[in-house]
């Protein structure tokens, strides 16, 4: 978690001594010049056996569990492609990009690591816009690869590309600005706008079978309420990252965790049906999560503890834009606040804070104990608080891991729920 430091106002009134009379004026508190700034090397060791863990079963699904049509593996296995070279570039650009954030003082320092040499370390912040570039580059890319000018995928499919592009934008001027909460909370809907014009989809939801009885209907058109609904769960999903935050690696680690499970839920559904116009709409939902997914792992591999990139509300908005969108134009947005349990519960939990009932402290973080280097739970509402003062103290890595087990096993619950319903429910 980042305290940030807005760059000072020089003094205009005097102007330092200069100690080299043949050199620039140097003014005072300048960041470190970029030859001076090194990036501890990226975390590929641990980033490559987590992206293997992700691959084996996903072609094990694709090419020997399910039959799926040769042109759709065909165009899947370009996307993973793509992807793998995105998260290439994406490892590239990061300590790049980290320099000349530094050098313009976008940084921050770690809370949990305060009163310790690593807490007075000038961490490079807003780095989830490298993520967010390369994976709008490479999402272009696969659209020229796999839609072509006539297909009835490419308004949507661009749609969906225009609000993860808006919000990137309005989360790196909420990193550059910092601006307050209840306007962060409108910011979604302004860059959901693309995706509203551009929806032609159904507006009508399936009744569960148990109360067809008492409603009278098996299917009820919802019209503009069900767009309403549509901008509230971009709103939540891009919300939701942004607060279930505070420890390294935990932003990103819960959506590489969503992710996956996405694309194993697209895959799934494509080797159970045989309507066409079904299949495509989970293919394109794997066109934007591989991409999501191995950018994320980029970030990850400098963001996972100890951290020596910060994240920022750039990549939380970009996440969850990207996932809000494959869930709304996939027709699978049960599916997906299924896997966002976690993030439901900590802002159920979180509501008396965020609305003002109980006092809310800007940082909602435990409290680091430098003799021990262990987190103690505060009174403070959040999954973070609530897991220490369940499980006891541990470090800030333990507890990071025991969220994305939590993270994944929601999934699984999810998986295992709609497996268990499957024919009764729906």
């Amino acid at each position: 978690m980042a305290v940030r430091r807005r760059p000072s106002i020089p003094n205009q009134t005097a102007a330092p001594p200069n100690p080299d009379p043949g050199g620039d004026p140097q003014p005072p508190n300048a960041a470190p010049s970029l030859d001076q700034f090194s990036l501890a090397p990226p975390k590929l060791g641990l980033i490559l056996s987590v992206l293997a863990l992700f691959l084996i079963p996903f072609f094990y699904l694709l090419f020997v569990h399910y039959q799926v049509e040769s042109d759709l593996r065909y165009y899947i296995s370009i996307c993973v492609a793509l992807s793998l070279v995105g998260f290439g570039f994406t490892v590239g650009l990061i300590p790049v990009a980290a320099r000349y954030l530094l050098r313009r003082n976008m940084f921050g320092y770690d809370i949990n690591k305060r009163g310790t040499p690593q807490g007075e370390v000038k961490v490079p912040e807003t780095l989830g816009i490298v993520t967010a570039i390369v994976f709008l580059v490479v999402a272009i890319v696969l659209q020229l690869c796999t839609l072509t000018a006539d297909s009835d995928w490419l308004v949507e499919y661009n749609a969906a590309l225009a609000c993860i592009c808006f919000m990137t934008l309005l989360g790196f001027v909420d990193d550059v600005l910092d601006v307050p909460w209840r306007v962060k909370l409108a910011l979604p809907f302004f860059a959901s706008l693309p995706l509203m014009m551009a929806y032609a989809g159904h507006t009508s939801i399936i009744i569960p079978k148990p109360l067809v009885p008492y409603v009278g209907l098996s299917v009820l058109d919802l019209g503009v309420i069900y767009k309403v609904y549509m901008i509230l769960l971009v709103i939540f999903c891009t919300n939701s990252i942004n607060i279930h935050a505070g420890l390294n690696g935990l932003e990103v680690g819960q959506t590489v965790v969503i992710s996956f499970a996405v694309l194993i839920h697209n895959l799934m559904q494509i080797g159970a049906s045989t309507d066409i116009d079904y299949k495509q709409a989970h293919a394109f939902s794997i066109y934007i999560m591989w991409p999501l997914l191995t950018t994320s792992l980029g970030l990850l591999a400098f963001n996972w503890y100890p951290s020596s990139v910060f994240v920022g509300d750039t990549y939380t908005y970009f996440a969850g834009m990207s996932l809000a969108v494959v869930g709304i134009l996939g027709h699978f947005s049960e599916t997906l606040l299924l896997f966002f349990l976690p993030q439901i519960l900590n802002f159920l939990y979180s509501c008396p804070q965020l609305f003002g009932f109980v006092h809310c402290p800007r940082h909602r973080l435990p409290r680091f104990d430098t003799q021990t280097g262990l987190l103690t739970g505060t009174n403070d509402m959040n999954l973070v608080n609530l897991f220490l003062r369940l499980f006891g103290r541990c470090t800030e890595k333990s507890l990071c891991i025991r969220l994305l087990i939590f993270q994944a096993l929601s999934c699984l619950m999810c998986f295992g729920l709609r497996y268990i319903l499957a024919g009764w429910y729906k």
